[in-house]
């Protein structure tokens, strides 16, 4: 127990009497400091003792010792001693009134007693105090390793540590989902913070921060990234209603050391996991599904018994995008853990594949996300037999080659499929080309007779039929066959090439 005022009055050596601020006697002294100025603010950190024998301050002026005593609560003084048979017999009046109306405790300090004994008193308290709460952080330390070898290591070393905070615990995984907290109903509580612990992955690890608690609760929350790398591998979460000391705090980083190295202890079990997706999606794209069951085993065997989907997503913003595709990776096999779902999260340079169950809630939750995210885009294929993994594939790919010309977050297949090819004329690219391609009959129509461009679109608008074109045209079918030979020779290409007539087409539409 930190060292109070009442408890140095109550010292039986010191023989101190309390003269005012009776009612504040349990404030905590952090130490003692002794000053003879009028203004000892700038020297003190709070939570101090102040000793003085008043020798330089005007005693008997109200008005300078109301002064004072505003000074040293502004300053953070929790209580003021006042030495007597030095420089005053006793404690001059107009300051007992000014501490009386400012609620600071007044001490009156006998001549027989030293400032150096309440500076002893002070500093073997204060020493106890904190031998106390190193050696309750190291018995705290051997709780929380023996609960983190048990069986159910994570869920028993935050029990554990719960119980010594009198509060609750929470461990988040890199993507801030709630793997574990205790007691159990602190995990809603620690749901309502994800917003936190967004702002916290930005900061570079290792990060802390202390917040306040969800709204309706009267915690007091700190939080600490866990991991060794430039990226957190998780976030420990913990809630109070009053201030960590100094031995809860032995705890708390007891508690994230060891949190740390199980993350990190794992890591080399999940970087053998993703060589496994990798290597599993690279047998399903070459179209060697029966290798891939082979090679799956329980882990992944599941996946491969049912349709699949794809789905791929890349950096839009080439800033923020990489940081974001690799959080969807994150979140992804987060959501698969939590449904118990088995689910193939592979980073390929850039790029992220995800290849789930057709109609699993995990794939689903990673849509959602990829489409509330502007800084990636992504494409997600229509469903297909792990035998098919390939075609989806590509099924994804055009699905994002889509997302990115339109600005989109997500698109799926089936929007590609059912929709019209027109709205992808609209690309740069296809512009180019029509442009390139129908110029040359533009400038004809610029400086010659006949208008060679309109006379196309209406040849090609009616399946090259003479009679129904020209009449469309208002001219004689001999003449709309003259022009369309005008046009053959212009671009150096046959009308009877349907290629050629599909490229003109499609050049025409884009044009507008």
């Amino acid at each position: 127990m930190p060292l109070t005022l009442a408890s140095l009055a109550h010292h039986s050596t010191l023989k101190l009497e309390v003269l005012a601020g009776a009612g504040r006697l349990d404030a905590d002294v952090r130490w003692v400091h002794t000053s003879e100025l009028d203004d000892p603010g700038p020297y003190l950190e709070g939570g101090e003792l102040l000793l003085t024998t008043g020798m330089k301050l005007g005693v008997t002026d109200p008005d300078a010792m109301g002064a004072y005593v505003r000074r040293l609560a502004a300053a953070g003084v929790v209580g003021l001693g006042f030495g007597v048979g030095v420089g005053h017999d006793t404690v001059p009046p107009a300051l007992v009134a000014a501490a009386e109306e400012a609620g600071l405790p007044l001490l009156e300090v006998p001549r027989r007693t030293p400032f150096i004994a309440i500076s002893k008193a002070v500093s073997a308290a204060v020493a106890a105090d904190q031998y106390k709460a190193v050696t309750a952080g190291f018995e705290a330390q051997r709780e929380l390793t023996r609960a983190a070898l048990a069986a159910d290591g994570t869920t028993a070393l935050l029990g554990r540590l719960a119980a010594h905070l009198h509060g609750w615990a929470a461990l988040y995984d890199a993507s801030g989902a709630v793997l574990a907290a205790a007691p159990d109903w602190a995990g809603r509580r620690a749901a309502r913070l994800a917003g936190e612990i967004d702002r916290l992955r930005d900061t570079p690890a290792p990060a802390s921060a202390a917040v306040a608690g969800p709204a309706g609760t009267e915690d007091r929350v700190e939080l600490q990234s866990l991991g060794t790398g430039r990226r957190p591998r998780g976030f420990l979460a913990v809630g109070t209603e009053e201030r960590l000391d100094t031995s809860a705090r032995y705890v708390v980083h007891a508690a994230v050391a060891l949190l740390t190295l199980s993350l990190e202890q794992s890591r080399t079990l999940q970087d053998a996991q993703a060589r496994l997706a990798a290597a599993l999606l690279r047998m399903l794209l070459a179209g060697e599904p029966g290798h891939a069951r082979a090679v799956a085993g329980g882990l992944y065997g599941r996946l491969l018994e049912r349709p699949v989907r794809v789905l791929i997503a890349e950096p839009a913003d080439p800033r923020t995008g990489p940081d974001a595709v690799a959080l969807l990776g994150e979140r992804a096999e987060a959501a698969a853990v939590r449904a118990a779902e088995p689910l193939l999260a592979v980073r390929e340079g850039p790029r992220l594949v995800v290849l789930a169950a057709a109609d699993a809630g995990s794939l689903a939750a990673t849509a959602d996300l990829a489409d509330a995210e502007d800084a990636l885009a992504a494409g997600l294929s229509a469903l297909a037999d792990p035998a098919a993994v390939p075609a989806a594939h590509q099924q994804a790919e055009r699905a994002l080659a889509v997302a990115l010309r339109r600005g989109r977050n997500l698109v799926e297949h089936d929007e590609v499929g059912a929709g019209s090819v027109m709205p992808l004329l609209a690309d740069g690219a296809v512009q180019a080309f029509a442009e390139g391609l129908l110029r040359p009959l533009r400038e004809h129509d610029a400086t010659a007779r006949g208008d060679l461009v309109a006379s196309l679109a209406a040849w090609l608008s009616h399946h090259g039929q003479w009679d129904a074109a020209a009449a469309d045209l208002g001219v004689h079918r001999h003449t709309l066959r003259y022009r369309m030979r005008r046009v053959e020779e212009i671009l150096g290409r046959s009308l009877d090439d349907p290629d050629v007539r599909m490229e003109l087409w499609l050049a025409l539409k884009a044009q507008g």
